[in-house]
């Protein structure tokens, strides 16, 4: 059984890996917390039984104990991802990371240099990998099903009450804070068209904006915080006591710790979840397009967007002898050989759990890797510096207004990088 510590008691840690430990306590067990808030790190160790000799404040205390446990999982804020990963890898912990792994790309490529250096393993949650969804796709890709691969048309629909949520309102909200949108929501996505193409980016270019989102669009006499008598609470899909009174728990954690509606209600009236969203201080996009090409000749367009109405992943992928079409929400799959006129349909069932099972499948891979060093090469430290690359990659190219020459970029990066 492998013996873990976690950093950051917040819905990740509480919800996903903490969760996943209740249900299969013969595989991890969670022996340690480290957590500024009070109330999530005792609920946390309520939870696991963790003694109060091994309950901390922050993650240096818990790393100035010597190593009490086989693995770490960092899940804090993405800025305070690099110190705590690179104190638990020289401590000897084995490490997985929230992703993204970091906010520049030369720390991503730092981080896995030292990992490698000091021998440990490191893994990223790159979740998607280990969906149902993603995984018979790539099964069908690799079996020849579609013949050579050529392109992938892939679209990250946010959803408008998903993107007010995390990334006007939210954590993720401003570049200061967090990182780019393109990184914090969507490493996972260029991580799946990397996994799928088999090969090295070549060029990268991106557009996008903060088009909608922003104080241009605010309607009129509509305040800074919609408790503060809004006209247009009724009609607004972004009034806050509404959203958040009906959200569901992962919603109104971030808002409260005690999620009730009273609690809800006074929290919103001056806090962050409880602003305008046309009045916030968010300065990330709102969409984004990426264009990739691939050494083997293979393209790749990814479209993140907040203007859907669900909060889905979309897919299509055209080969050489067919293509194939997914929804990921649905959990179908369709798959077109060409001269037949109806395709080959697969009605798939994952895991009552997290990313549709992802959350699930990562936590199985990662304790296996521990207990015998199996990644089933899936998710390496290495390809998840190289989506990160990507995502750092695209965010050059949007801002800069330039295609993005990637191997002169990475080798950029990996010039700059001493241990």
């Amino acid at each position: 059984m492998v013996k873990a510590i976690l950093i950051g008691a917040g819905a990740r840690g509480i919800g996903a890996y903490g969760a996943y430990a209740l249900k299969n306590q013969d595989e991890i067990k969670f022996v340690g917390v480290a957590d500024p808030d009070i109330e999530r790190r005792m609920y946390f160790s309520i939870q696991h039984s963790i003694h109060s000799d091994f309950q901390f404040s922050s993650f240096h205390e818990i790393l100035d104990k010597p190593k009490f446990a086989d693995a770490c999982f960092i899940c804090t804020q993405d800025s305070i991802h690099v110190e705590p990963a690179m104190k638990a890898l020289a401590l000897g912990y084995d490490v997985f990371l929230e992703k993204p792994m970091a906010v520049t790309p030369e720390d991503c490529i730092l981080l896995e240099k030292v990992a490698r250096q000091a021998g440990r393993k490191l893994m990223i949650g790159h979740v998607l990998r280990y969906t149902v969804f993603f995984e018979t796709i790539k099964k069908y890709i690799d079996n020849g099903s579609i013949g050579r691969l050529m392109s992938i048309q892939h679209n990250e629909n946010v959803s408008y009450w998903h993107q007010a949520h995390s990334y006007v309102r939210g954590n993720w909200r401003n570049l200061k804070e967090s990182s780019p949108m393109i990184l914090a929501k969507s490493c996972h996505d260029l991580d799946i068209l990397y996994w799928f193409s088999k090969s090295t980016p070549t060029k990268v270019s991106s557009f996008g904006s903060l088009s909608y989102f922003n104080q241009r669009n605010a309607p009129l006499g509509a305040p800074d915080y919609c408790m503060d008598g809004c006209p247009l609470q009724e009609e607004c899909v972004y009034y806050a006591p509404k959203v958040y009174k009906n959200a569901p728990d992962w919603m109104k954690l971030p808002v409260t710790n005690k999620m009730t509606d009273d609690a809800i209600l006074e929290a919103l009236k001056k806090g962050p979840y409880g602003r305008c969203v046309f009045h916030s201080d968010n300065d990330v996009v709102d969409h984004q397009v990426v264009a990739i090409e691939f050494e083997n000749e293979m393209t790749a367009s990814f479209t993140m967007t907040a203007f859907t109405h669900e909060n889905t992943r979309t897919i299509k992928l055209m080969g050489s002898l067919g293509e194939i079409r997914g929804h990921m929400d649905k959990e179908e799959i369709e798959i077109y050989t060409f001269g037949k006129d109806e395709p080959f349909r697969l009605k798939l069932t994952s895991e009552d759990y997290g990313h549709n099972g992802g959350d699930y499948g990562i936590m199985k891979a990662f304790i296996r890797l521990l207990e015998v060093g199996d990644n089933q090469e899936v998710t390496s430290d290495e390809s998840s510096v190289m989506s990160h690359l990507l995502a750092f990659a695209a965010e050059e190219s949007r801002l800069e207004g330039k295609t993005v020459d990637f191997k002169k970029f990475v080798e950029g990066i990996k010039h700059n990088v001493k241990i």
